[in-house]
């Protein structure tokens, strides 16, 4: 089977890593891939959904999948369909749940998913009137694609009309922060659940603790990820209960309701409360970088699921008992400006750890930074304390100028 993966960072380099011990798959192509999909198969440095599409049909690609959530909402899966391609991901009206956040938003309130409380601006003059009157923390969040970044949670006015005007006049996302959301603030703590789709049926993988802020203690700014640990321990039986009832069943009918069946993952941001799961956001998609640590606890084969929900089966999906730590390597400025090119050293003495590039690219002999989250290191173990020391001792090892990671991930 010849396998073509959308994307370049440590998410589709971890899908790679798990196709790449399937002896069916016989080739694999990465567009545009990163310094360990490339050794896996071959990167093509391309990202037009037209060409990547002609890419497919000339190579007779078996199975493409999608990483990232931009080609998504774009509409890579409608134009591969239309072309009779094999693609494993919604299409372009089922992506717009993570597209516009204001879509989503209506789509919860709709629906009766549990959500926070929430309004919609498309005006900053009405957006700034409404923080006048609010009590805080609130938060703010960009409707539009903002690679994670878009969410801010204000603690005081100030903020709050530094973030509006940041999104809406300067637009520091581009067109993302046009059309804002404001929402009442929810305290508790978060926790992502990724499901497979058949079309019909989820079937979600074991909740992930995802560590969004840049500092350690849950400190700074939002980045799209800082590690990831699987499965959660903060998210127990009575949260997975709650969880089906009030977001992933009322999901799911208003999928049907809408016709946005889709077959490909669903993401389910939730912020965990005294008072039971809220979501926070769809993302349609495999996560990043909680796909690190399911990858290495999923004992099925990739493709099998992924080829049994294409084909509306059902899936039982089975995972290791173990713990996984992914610890993501940034370079130094992330989540805001940083340098390139740097060289990477030190790889061949990681022991421990399974070693996924992003934000890298082979250079030569080298391997150079090219992106700011630079590389994972992923382990399992008995214990989280177990898999987390094996991913430390590694990272001691791994240097590139200016390189930093946050120290508390899987520390419990």
């Amino acid at each position: 089977m010849r396998v073509l993966i959308v994307g370049e960072g440590g998410r589709e380099s971890a899908l790679a890593a798990k196709l790449n011990s399937d002896s069916r798959v016989s080739e694999m192509y990465f567009a545009k891939g990163n310094a360990t999909t490339s050794k896996f198969g071959k990167n093509i440095y391309e990202n037009d959904i037209i060409k990547l599409r002609d890419f497919a049909i000339k190579e007779k690609i078996d199975l493409t999948i999608v990483g990232p959530e931009a080609p998504l909402v774009e509409g890579i899966v409608d134009e591969f369909q239309a072309h009779g391609l094999k693609v494993f991901g919604p299409r372009s009206r089922a992506a717009k749940l993570e597209g516009s956040k204001a879509f989503s938003k209506k789509f919860m309130q709709t629906y009766n998913v549990k959500t926070a409380n929430a309004v919609v601006f498309d005006s900053y003059e009405f957006a700034k009137e409404h923080i006048a009157k609010r009590t805080y923390p609130i938060v703010i969040k960009a409707s539009g694609l903002a690679g994670g970044k878009g969410v801010v949670i204000c603690e005081d006015h100030a903020e709050a009309e530094a973030t509006l005007e940041n999104f809406m006049i300067r637009r520091i996302y581009g067109d993302a922060g046009i059309q804002v959301i404001i929402e009442d603030y929810l305290e508790g703590f978060e926790a992502s659940v990724i499901a497979f789709s058949n079309g019909e049926k989820f079937f979600p993988c074991l909740p992930v603790k995802d560590y969004k802020k840049v500092g350690n203690g849950d400190t700074g700014a939002n980045t799209g990820g800082m590690g990831s640990v699987a499965p959660s321990p903060e998210f127990q039986d009575m949260h997975a209960y709650d969880f089906h009832k009030n977001i992933l069943e009322p999901t799911l009918a208003g999928l049907k309701a809408e016709n946005l069946q889709f077959k490909g993952m669903i993401f389910f941001g939730l912020m965990v409360t005294k008072n039971g799961c809220h979501l926070l956001e769809y993302n349609m998609r495999f996560g990043d970088p909680e796909t690190q640590s399911i990858m290495a606890l999923l004992e099925n084969d990739l493709l099998d699921v992924i080829e049994d929900c294409l084909e509306g089966k059902e899936v039982e999906l089975k995972f290791k008992d173990e713990k996984a730590v992914t610890l993501v390597m940034c370079s130094g400025g992330y989540p805001g400006t940083i340098q390139t090119d740097l060289v990477i050293s030190g790889t061949d003495k990681v022991k421990h750890s399974q070693l996924l590039y992003a934000g890298a690219t082979n250079s030569g002999d080298e391997v150079v930074t090219s992106g700011g989250r630079v590389l994972n290191l992923v382990a399992t173990g008995a214990t989280y304390e177990e898999a987390r020391r094996k991913v430390y001792e590694d990272a001691q090892v791994v240097k590139f100028d200016y390189a930093f990671y946050r120290e508390d991930i899987g520390k419990f």
